[in-house]
């Protein structure tokens, strides 16, 4: 049998390749035994737009039912905090979303949701790993439509009641103006233009990209400035009215943006403008942040009064420290945010609906708002990441365990401490750092860096690129 390796956000493979129909119903048999075995009776499931989304959720959905469980099978494909909302909203036990988040389109995924609405726990995905081992293909018991409940949910209206308490609408209308939607093909494509329209909101929203496409335009479904030149292309034919663009990746938990001018505002400035936000209306808490996100958001919650906690990379590592209580909002660097007053989740269509409030409390646009932040935080933000595709892992553990004891000066900068929390970070300076961290669903390195401005971040990944070849 194959090996399932659950790793920061569940299980991800290949489709046709580990990713078939034998393994999705593997792992859910392990889920049906994690449930049953701790009293729930209920589950929810749902799928984004990847090849056989549907398909695999009705697979799924048949071995929990099959276990005895009662199914909510969320109709057509969804965004996953609305998967999560509805574990919460229905009383469910817990969730599984078919997705592979940001993922190339030849992968798909197997996510699964706690009873509170948010990202799984390590505790249940440790379980849920330990269960599949022995768990047999031909002992799964077969559906029979008869005797067991496979019922149809759609859950939109209830997410957008949820999304209206959330956000500030009265201050979003009085903004006017046009904001687009990028979905990239994914699951949350079409459903802030939808909310907008639904919420009675004069604001314009325009939504491109937003019909499911398996194959994300051509693009992997990650709000990243390369693969945003579709977007960029067409930002004359939208005019001055533009307050920014929101981008959502291929299950809509994760956000980007891009400015009218066609720059990229990425997870870290965001991050630093929702704190503001929430901050500046009066709530307070902590702020915990994942090993990749900037200085500055620390910075900011620090100039506030705010408690800060630090965590290696993960959602549900936030998820956590939400659960226990006291948290304002985590985030971390690939873009999912969760925030005070919603489910402990990630949620780009929430954020992006925070963002619009911001833009209409400041008055200014989100590059005024983030200078204001960085002249408070007495940092300068610039930031890049490179994902480096290598043939193996042997190559990633050679640079991995190199890193560790690095030279004295990188890119003409002197090395400080080294940081090992998550990953490698190397203090660089006064106001830089590089990160080299391992995927751990894809053969890739990914390496973070941040600086004081564009060109010492570019001649710092320069470095750190040259660093893995010249082996």
């Amino acid at each position: 049998m194959d090996a399932l390796v659950f790793g920061t956000d569940g299980w991800r493979d290949i489709i046709g390749d580990r990713f078939t129909f034998t393994n999705v119903a593997r792992a859910a048999q392990a889920y049906a035994g994690h449930l049953v075995d701790g009293g729930g009776t209920r589950v929810v499931v749902g799928h984004d737009t990847r090849f056989n989304g549907q398909l695999f959720a009705r697979r799924v959905a048949e071995v929990l039912a099959a276990n005895g469980l009662e199914v909510l099978l969320i109709r057509g494909s969804v965004p996953t905090p609305a998967l999560s909302f509805a574990v919460r909203h229905h009383s469910a036990a817990g969730g599984v979303m078919l997705t592979a988040s940001h993922n190339p389109p030849a992968y798909n995924g197997f996510k699964l949701k706690g009873p509170y609405g948010g990202t799984a726990t390590d505790a249940i995905y440790r379980d849920v790993s330990g269960r599949l081992p022995a768990t047999d293909p031909q002992a799964i018991p077969a559906y029979d439509g008869s005797r067991h409940t496979i019922e149809s949910l759609d859950i939109r209206d209830a997410y957008f009641v949820a999304l209206a308490a959330l956000a500030d609408l009265e201050a979003i209308g009085q903004l006017g103006g046009l904001v687009v939607h990028d979905g990239m093909g994914g699951a949350a494509g079409g459903w802030l233009q939808a909310f907008a329209h639904e919420a009675g909101l004069p604001l314009e929203v325009r939504s491109v990209r937003g019909a499911p496409d398996p194959l994300f335009y051509g693009v992997n479904p990650e709000p990243l400035p390369h693969n945003l030149e579709a977007v960029r292309r067409r930002l004359p034919e939208w005019g001055q009215g533009l307050h920014f663009v929101a981008v959502t990746d291929g299950d809509g938990d994760r956000i980007g943006a891009m400015l009218p001018d066609g720059r990229f505002f990425n997870s870290h400035q965001i991050f630093a403008v929702l704190l503001d936000l929430l901050h500046g209306k009066g709530l307070t808490g902590t702020v915990v942040k994942t090993f990749t996100v900037s200085r500055v958001v620390e910075r900011l919650a620090v100039a506030r009064g705010l408690e800060v906690s630090e965590t290696p990379v993960g959602f549900k590592h936030i998820v956590n420290a939400m659960l226990q209580g006291g948290v304002l909002i985590g985030g971390e660097e690939s873009g999912g945010i969760g925030v005070a007053g919603h489910i402990p989740e990630r949620d780009g269509l929430a954020n992006s609906l925070l963002l619009l409030e911001a833009v209409a409390r400041r008055g200014a646009g989100l590059e005024q708002i983030f200078e204001a932040i960085e002249h408070e935080a007495g940092w300068r933000h610039a930031y890049d990441r490179l994902d480096l595709h290598l043939a193996g892992n042997a190559l990633k553990d050679s640079v991995m365990g190199r890193i560790e004891d690095p030279p004295s000066r990188i890119a003409d900068l002197e090395v400080g401490s080294v940081e090992t929390r998550d990953g490698v970070k190397v203090n660089l300076g006064d106001q830089a750092w590089l990160l080299f961290r391992p995927s751990g669903t894809e053969p890739v390195l990914r390496i973070y860096c941040e600086a004081s401005d564009p060109a010492e971040v570019e001649r710092i990944l320069i470095w750190a690129e040259r660093f893995v070849v010249d082996r």
